[in-house]
């Protein structure tokens, strides 16, 4: 009989990936399911980016192997959009790499710089992916909580209690997901003097930015920040390209050297032409964001009302691409609440649970759902 690997006993199948085939047989069967519950975007990238595409089609090199750091275009499109949108220099040649989607960065930041036995430290709630990729690599996941009580940032003098001996790298990600609580530059610069105290290489996960932020920052404007510290970003939602998977990884060039040798052992390049697509997206202005905004305000709006329909509480100033809902007093499981609404109103919403034990007694709801679904939604109660 042929096993599988040890290291898969330690991580369990993605919840959505899990809890879809029951959304989807539930659709089958004839259930009018609205899904509230994924952060795909719906909306569509800007006609300029969609043209690149494909005129790249007709370019001599487009179907070739693509260079592993991707086209110098593109690098440099990424270092202008970071010295435009947060006056972060960056040399396109040494501190920026392109990647196939952040989510895979996740990946080849943690084989590029954990061994066996050293430990991670994860934010609760937080991304469960931070969780399963160290496991994967057979690091140790150590999670530091967030709360409402501290603003869902993290407590230095907690962390400062702890045994760091083993602690090689921490994750954390802001503006927050799941909660859309924003960062903000005092924040990042207790987050970098952490890390160089202990010896720490701090990653922040930052593809929410432009989301409903009207303050978008990044951890690389701290000063000497570039010493300890990587920054992830995407175009999956800043420009409605999350099937294109297009993300970036930013920092000093040893640090992204390291990641190269991973990346260039995993992957072949990414298509000429999603390069070219990424390269016209990242040249949009501040009229992209502003009209995405007022769509995604009008749809946080309704998802507010339909919250205090669940006699919900929420923070009315978060950001990012969901709305983070506490659930009334008396209800002891997210999950089970989350259920019977699916099975009751054919609705489905995310619970709290699925990124950490401190999201238990909360929802997220995704923005990417029409007003019209919304409405719907509303209208069910």
């Amino acid at each position: 009989m042929i096993t599988t690997a040890k290291r898969l006993n330690t991580v369990e199948e993605y919840y959505f990936s899990r809890k879809l085939r029951e959304v989807r047989q539930l659709i089958l069967e004839g259930n009018p399911i609205i899904n509230m519950g994924i952060g795909s975007p719906d909306l569509v990238p800007d006609k300029s980016v969609i043209e690149a595409i494909q005129k790249a089609m007709f370019d001599d090199k487009a179907h070739e192997y693509q260079s592993y750091q991707g086209l110098p275009e593109l690098r440099k499109g990424m270092s202008d959009f970071y010295q435009k949108q947060f006056g972060v220099a960056l040399d396109f040649n040494s501190e920026v790499l392109p990647l196939m989607g952040s989510k895979e960065g996740i990946m080849h930041i943690s084989l590029a710089f954990l061994n066996e036995g050293d430990e991670v430290l994860i934010p609760n709630p937080g991304y469960p992916t931070y969780a399963s990729v160290t496991e994967l690599v057979q690091a140790k996941a150590v999670y530091y909580d967030l709360s409402d009580a501290t603003n869902w940032q993290p407590d230095f003098e907690a962390l400062e209690r702890m045994d760091l001996s083993k602690v090689k790298l921490m994750w954390v990600s802001y503006p927050h997901m799941p909660t859309g609580k924003n960062g903000n530059l005092e924040l990042f610069e207790k987050l970098i003097a952490f890390g160089k105290k202990h010896s720490i290489l701090i990653v922040n996960d930052n593809p929410y930015s432009f989301v409903l932020n009207e303050h978008p920052i990044s951890i690389l404007q701290v000063d000497g920040a570039k010493e300890i510290a990587l920054e992830l970003n995407s175009l999956s939602k800043t420009y409605n390209m999350a099937g294109w998977r297009v993300g970036m990884v930013l920092g000093n060039p040893t640090l992204i050297d390291a990641v190269l040798k991973v990346k260039s052992n995993m992957d072949s390049g990414m298509f000429y032409g999603i390069q070219k697509g990424a390269i016209e997206a990242l040249k949009l202005g501040t009229d992209w964001f502003e009209q995405q905004n007022q769509i995604y305000t009008k749809r946080r709006n309704l998802i507010f009302q339909l919250a205090e329909k669940l006699n919900c509480t929420f923070d009315g100033d978060s950001v990012g691409l969901f709305v983070w809902a506490k659930l009334p007093e008396g209800i002891q499981s997210s999950e089970a609440f989350i259920d019977g609404l699916l099975l009751e109103k054919h609705l489905f919403i995310t619970p709290g649970t699925i990124f950490g034990s401190n999201g238990e007694g909360y929802i997220r709801f995704s923005l990417c759902v029409t007003e019209e679904k919304i409405q719907q939604a509303i209208n069910r109660f």
